[in-house]
């Protein structure tokens, strides 16, 4: 059994509750009354499974990845208010996991004594803000172990720059001077705080103070047993998740565990076509992407064959052979996102179109590509696209593309179409809403 999940005794009690009413935020279970620090812990990290489908399908079918066919489903890729028939399956688990997580934590770092717990405490607080407001923009605050429910006002949702200064970059800082470099399977670490922060930065458009962390990460991997892996096809698969030098964090996924959804994640089936809303998911201009790679990359791009059925219509990326699928785990971080990163901060920071190339070689060098020429890359504009396309390849289906068009500001570029940015983010659950009479607000255009 995989090692998070060893307490979930815990969660029964985490769990119980009277009415929706006595919840905060609405639908949230309350956390009083816990004295087993270890148990909160780990229902902390397994409340991160809820929100695992949900940014599975959000970062790639949102983007031009991967598309659905069956209404209303298909409202991924019309950008207008029809997303909110998608509540019940996406944006309500989602929501109301990462709170419960977020609770846990703040019961952890409230009550616990123990330092390394505090810092993984926080780095799931910061990890479930990050994710919040990646997708809904503004949102409730809650740092409190056992919040007040009289008080309304604090359901207010809280500018996003303000989350990220007041809660996300404070947790982050303080979970990197609490947790050593040390990689244990789907635990938090201070390289995984560092990255995360790093990353934190670049979506608030600050590189100058995301370069420090994610150099951090990058000149100390090797010391903390952090490299890409040799072939790219041993970073995916149940087979390959314990002990991988290039995953620096992943939220664990057990077929014998319920989430959200009351059955063990399954953000593989919508990739594979299992699931009748999108049989054949991928979108072809991804296909077209690899296509170009082979075209002017010197060589075969590798990566396709282990993200693409040979038909180029399903993604295989997170394989199901040997009836494994269920155990996934959900890739928060690796070392090949750490470098395109920083190698993205280079160039913003005003690092010459070689040097920041030269980073990208051992990830090209691994998908049978040739380096980037820098005579030919030779500005700021051009090095910063060919960063965005190496991510669209090397992290497909891998919940990123749909947020990396947003954080970088090429989703019209890069969707050939103009889309109101109402829609870059996703809608708040009108169940929470209609549960605290309007305290919490719909986004616009929705």
């Amino acid at each position: 059994m995989k090692s998070i999940y060893k307490l979930l005794g815990m969660l029964l009690i985490m769990t119980a509750c009277d009415s929706d009413l006595d919840q905060f935020p609405p639908n949230i279970a309350s956390s009083n009354s816990l004295t087993n620090y270890d148990g909160v812990l780990n229902a902390a990290y397994y409340y991160q499974l809820g929100s695992v489908t949900p940014m599975a399908v959000m970062g790639e079918f949102r983007a031009d990845n991967a598309f659905m066919f069956e209404p209303p489903y298909t409202e991924f890729d019309e950008y207008d208010n029809g997303l909110t028939a998608m509540e019940d399956q996406f944006f309500g688990p989602f929501y109301t996991a990462l709170y419960k997580s977020i609770l846990s934590a703040n019961n952890v770092i409230e009550n616990s004594s123990d330092a390394t717990d505090i810092g993984e405490a926080k780095f799931l607080r910061a990890l479930s803000y990050f994710k919040l407001v990646q997708v809904f923009g503004d949102v409730t605050v809650n740092l409190a172990a056992d919040p007040s429910l009289s008080d309304t006002s604090a359901l207010v949702r809280q500018p996003a720059a303000e989350v990220y200064t007041n809660v996300i970059i404070p947790d982050l800082q303080d979970a990197i001077a609490a947790l050593d470099a040390e990689i244990v399977n789907g635990r938090a670490s201070k390289y995984a705080a560092q990255g995360l922060l790093g990353k934190a930065y670049m979506t608030m458009g600050d590189y100058g103070s995301a370069e420090p962390h994610l150099a951090a990460v990058y000149n100390g991997a090797a010391s903390a047993g952090i490299s890409l892996k040799e072939n790219f096809n041993e970073i995916f698969g149940a087979e390959y998740e314990v002990e991988n030098s290039e995953i620096i964090f992943a939220t664990q996924v057990s077929s014998s565990i319920t989430d959200e959804y009351l059955f063990g994640s399954d953000f593989w089936n919508w990739f594979v076509g299992d699931d009748s809303k999108s049989d054949f998911p991928v979108d072809q201009d991804l296909v077209a992407a690899f296509d170009e790679s082979d075209a002017n990359g010197g060589g075969t791009d590798l990566r396709r064959a282990v993200t693409l059925s040979e038909d180029g219509l399903t993604a295989i990326k997170f394989p199901k052979d040997g009836g494994l699928g269920a155990e996934h785990d959900w890739i928060e971080l690796r070392f090949a996102e750490i470098i395109l990163l920083y190698a993205e901060t280079l160039n913003e920071n005003g690092a010459s179109p070689e040097e920041v190339l030269d980073l990208l070689d051992p990830i090209r060098e691994r998908a049978g590509l040739d380096p980037l020429d820098h005579n030919v890359l030779n500005t700021k504009a051009l090095v910063a696209q060919a960063i965005l396309d190496e991510r669209r390849l090397e992290l497909a289906f891998e919940g990123q593309r749909w947020f990396d068009l947003v954080r970088t500001g090429t989703v019209d570029a890069e969707m050939d179409e103009n889309i109101n940015s109402d829609y870059y983010v996703f809608p708040i659950p009108v169940s929470e809403i209609l549960a605290t009479d309007g305290v919490i607000t719909q986004n616009p255009g929705y």
